[in-house]
């Protein structure tokens, strides 16, 4: 894989709005500040209920800045979000030096918003008490000076990468863009890559959509010692040839779910699928749902992981700014309280901050 490579499949993903036209799931839009502001205000559920959000942004790509100040406002909403967990996307790449050292200027780049956030002039959220960042793993071997320098940028905070895998031979789902093609865990280079992920302690956040859950069922299996966390309840299409089949793409994805939470050592995020799961039309509905619509969107995956994996092995993303195209901070906060309303006190302690904690090794008191 090449910078080139990556960031121009990266770039593919971010569109303009354009009035009108169908939506383009699976393509990143900046938010319409506009259409947020129709959603009627609402009261904020559980206000004390600590919140580690397990999976935000930070950019400045053309005309769409995302870093600190604007992460700060979303977090203002009313909820109590004690820390957050930084995931990596492509940001504020080294533009010198080798192409596989290049990831490490992200982790430079957040460890710098992090101390930021620490001198507590900034409001008492911990932003990136935790840092996902990216090394290639197909290096091998290699990979581990990659991933030491990575530690060594992160100021005491880097946890680990997000390699993706997702894929699909549809060119309308639009792919990850660190693969173009299936198997990558598979794959004896990317194995050889893991081996030195596990070896330093580090996690692997893992993304695949939902046809391809037994790729990251075999990885744990293979890796028993490793630390894996599913990103955004992993991957349940709703468009392109799994439009119009959502009790069908449901039945495989349980299933999938199911045997993923058969490996200990693999946990999930709740949320993430704002532009995936496709449940509504986010481009063309006259204002944002509520949050009791979103869980009613969302609920019956959410529910069926918690299900599967319990509450210790759950944890809540915001996946800010990607998500905020279907849904303002308030509501998103409040649709999660709504979907575990049937948790106990100790369970909701876990899937809004413990959980996030233990993974992520954040050392909150708070959570």
């Amino acid at each position: 894989m090449t910078e080139a490579k990556g960031a121009s499949s990266l770039g593919s993903m971010l569109a303009s709005r354009k009035p009108g036209e169908p939506t383009r799931y699976g393509r990143i839009f900046k938010p319409d500040d506009a259409w947020l502001a129709k959603a009627p205000p609402e009261p904020i559920l559980e206000p004390e209920l600590p919140i580690v959000d397990t999976h935000h942004h930070l950019w400045d790509f053309p005309g769409y800045r995302y870093l600190l100040d604007e992460l700060l406002i979303d977090i203002g909403s009313g909820h109590n979000v004690v820390a957050t967990v930084f995931e990596e996307c492509r940001s504020m790449y080294r533009a010198h030096g080798p192409e596989e050292m290049k990831p490490v200027g992200e982790v430079e780049f957040v460890a710098g918003v992090a101390a930021m956030s620490a001198s507590g002039r900034y409001g008492s959220t911990k932003v990136a008490a935790g840092i996902v960042g990216f090394a290639d793993l197909t290096l091998g071997d290699r990979a581990a000076s990659v991933l030491e320098a990575e530690i060594a940028a992160g100021g005491g905070r880097f946890r680990g990468i997000r390699h993706s895998a997702a894929w699909d031979a549809d060119p309308i789902i639009g792919n990850s863009h660190h693969f173009d093609g299936p198997g990558l865990y598979g794959t004896a280079n990317f194995r050889a890559g893991m081996k030195q992920l596990a070896r330093l302690g580090l996690s692997l956040d893992a993304w695949v959509f939902h046809p391809q859950l037994a790729e990251v069922v075999d990885l744990a299996r293979a890796f028993p010692e490793a630390n894996i966390v599913m990103c955004h309840m992993g991957g349940p299409l709703g468009y392109g040839p799994y439009g119009g089949k959502k009790d069908e793409v449901f039945a495989i994805w349980k299933a999938g779910m199911k045997e993923l939470a058969s490996c200990p050592n693999v946990s999930v995020k709740l949320g993430g699928v704002m532009m995936r799961l496709a449940a509504f039309d986010y481009m063309q509905a006259p204002a944002p749902p509520s949050s009791e619509g979103l869980a009613g969107y969302w609920g019956p995956y959410v529910k069926t992981c918690l299900e599967l994996f319990g509450a210790d092995r759950c944890m809540v993303e915001s996946n800010y700014p990607v998500d905020k195209m279907g849904i303002g901070p308030a509501a998103l906060w409040n649709a999660f309280k709504r979907m575990t309303s049937g948790a106990s006190a100790d369970e909701k302690k876990a899937i809004f901050s413990g959980t996030a904690n233990r993974v992520y090794r954040l050392g909150l008191t708070e959570a």
